[in-house]
């Protein structure tokens, strides 16, 4: 659909006929003549147009980059189909434990035995997908926290560089307090415009390295409104073999600090999961869904292309065609004279 976003800019149109009919006229010279011996010099005028019919074609032409510069001005427009567009205001974390007591083989992917973080990447990419118009950021932290990617509405980076993270690569350790800090930061330094702020952490074990207490982080996040989602990620019993023969039942998340984790959840206002299996670390993402939707999309988002540099160009080109005929006409003339003045 076409329209113009200034439709009143052509009310522009008639103002050269109002200026002619407001200005004098200039006066004519009626008295003027010169003498020449011989009228040979004005045979080349013999093949001239009429001054009547020049100033005829050259009105039209000026009229019509007149025209044209007045829709220019009115700023002609395309404006496309409506498009759905969705808005969210949300800023969500993801910070995944990468020490070494994620590499337990205590889940199942499929029909295969894998280790935490394995299970983590394919849950998790799956909520990645999901959260479409959100701005995801995530933090890798072991010994230590990194930053791997920044707040981002692009989540094929998020998800492909989550698959690349592996085991030990911020340490064998685990720095809690360090991951919400560095969570808090990026949220501080983001413009936020009042957009939720939400961090999902997810680990197995308790605080065992880092600057920062993971409940002293917590209170940093509440002061900044980060609202944390924690999970403890872990089997409660597996079987494996004994040194003296037979099988027995162990729980690999002993060293799990639920204490802890429920302790930042509830500062900051959001809830502690425990995942067992995998399945159960589905659901749990598919909860965190629930409680932090994704906005519906809006309608009524028309893309709009505007078009006023045809019309200017037009207009623009038309000009320079009337000056170069003017400037041809001027050397036209002052060329006659210059053989006037020899002939006198």
């Amino acid at each position: 659909m076409w329209s113009l976003a200034w439709p009143w800019a052509l009310l522009a149109l008639p103002l050269p006929f109002i200026a002619r009919k407001l200005m004098s006229a200039a006066p004519s010279l009626q008295d003027a003549g010169l003498r020449v011996p011989s009228l040979s010099v004005f045979s080349s005028l013999s093949q001239r147009p009429d001054k009547e019919q020049l100033l005829h074609w050259r009105f039209w032409i000026a009229a019509v980059a007149w025209l044209l510069l007045a829709v220019a001005a009115a700023r002609p427009e395309r404006i496309g189909d409506e498009l759905e567009v969705p808005v969210s205001g949300r800023n969500l974390m993801l910070a995944v434990d990468l020490s070494g007591s994620m590499d337990q083989k205590d889940f199942e992917l499929g029909s295969r035995r894998v280790d935490r973080l394995t299970a983590t990447k394919a849950v998790a990419s799956d909520f990645i997908s999901r959260r479409e118009g959100d701005r995801i950021g995530l933090i890798l932290f072991g010994e230590r926290a990194y930053l791997q990617v920044p707040l981002t509405l692009d989540r094929e980076t998020v998800k492909v560089l989550l698959m690349e993270a592996f085991i030990g690569l911020a340490g064998e350790k685990t720095a809690i307090g360090d991951a919400i800090t560095l969570a808090v930061k990026r949220i501080h330094d983001q413009e936020t415009d009042g957009s939720e702020q939400v961090l999902v952490l997810l680990t197995d074990g308790a605080n065992t390295a880092g600057e920062i207490e993971p409940l002293k982080a917590a209170q940093l996040a509440q002061q900044v409104g980060l609202r944390i989602y924690t999970i403890g990620i872990g089997a409660e019993q597996i079987e494996v073999s004994s040194l003296i023969g037979g099988r027995r039942n162990i729980n690999p998340s002993a060293d799990l600090d639920e204490e802890t984790l429920t302790g930042i959840a509830e500062l900051t206002g959001g809830r502690y999961f425990r995942a067992k299996d995998t399945a159960g670390l589905q659901d749990i993402y598919r909860l965190v869904d629930e409680l932090e939707p994704v906005d519906e999309p809006e309608a009524g988002f028309r893309p709009v292309k505007s078009y006023y540099y045809w019309p200017l160009a037009g207009a623009f080109a038309l000009a320079a065609f009337l000056a170069v005929v003017s400037l041809l006409q001027n050397l036209a003339v002052r060329r006659l004279g210059g053989e006037l003045a020899d002939v006198g």
